[in-house]
């Protein structure tokens, strides 16, 4: 009864693991599908902040109420420290993929280059890490399907995770380090301002001191 009871328990555990697992995979931004207006003169620009060694997928066209219309755009996309990584200009539709070499900010710009005045909407599929993975290629090469390629997937989404867990640990570190460098510029400011108000006020004590010694004032 103890052993069925214990059996129980840790089938529970698993489950639950299972849920929790499942819950973060879903909650992560692996894919993001967005729909934004770009004027007729200006830019508009979606970033987001992604570790090193991360896939990045994207596909983008221009839509009306209709479908794709004929206004074109151009397309930039830069990683944090300004590299070019996907460039298009009079464009409709497009796709860019790349793996990322350094942490940070990556920005996809789009701005008009047609003639029209009015404004074009476009549609952008951004996707990263496991939601970039081509998972049918995967199926097909390994022969696996079913609940094996699930846990294929769930996998992957562990290693997602910890991945960015570590990456924000890092962060947290570097940025702990920062705090606590500018607390030390921060005192060492602080205490210099002190002494030279102090010194100063000394030298200013020490001139009235003088002058009214030389007014024979005292």
């Amino acid at each position: 009864m103890a052993r069925s009871t214990m059996d129980l328990g840790t089938g529970m555990s698993m489950v639950v693991l299972f849920l929790c697992l499942t819950t973060h995979f879903c909650m992560l931004p692996f894919a993001e599908a967005v729909w934004f207006t770009i004027p007729s003169t200006g830019t508009k620009c979606m970033s987001e902040e992604i570790q090193k060694d991360i896939v990045v997928l994207a596909d983008y066209y221009v839509v009306t109420e209709e479908g794709p219309q004929l206004n074109t755009v151009s397309v930039k996309v830069t990683s944090p420290y300004g590299n070019i990584l996907h460039h298009n200009e009079n464009a409709t539709q497009g796709q860019f993929a790349f793996t990322t070499e350094e942490s940070g900010n990556y920005v996809a710009c789009f701005w008009m280059v047609s003639k029209h005045k009015e404004e074009a909407t476009l549609s952008l599929e951004w996707k990263t890490g496991i939601a970039a993975k081509d998972w049918e290629s995967v199926a097909k090469k390994e022969k696996i399907e079913g609940v094996e390629l699930e846990l294929r997937k769930l996998e992957g989404a562990v290693e997602a995770i910890h991945g960015y867990l570590v990456y924000m640990k890092d962060k947290e570190a570097r940025m702990r380090e920062v705090s606590e460098r500018t607390n030390g510029r921060v005192a060492w400011y602080s205490i210099m301002s002190l002494s030279i108000c102090i010194l100063v006020s000394l030298l200013q004590v020490w001139y009235l001191k003088r002058f009214f010694r030389k007014k024979k004032l005292i």
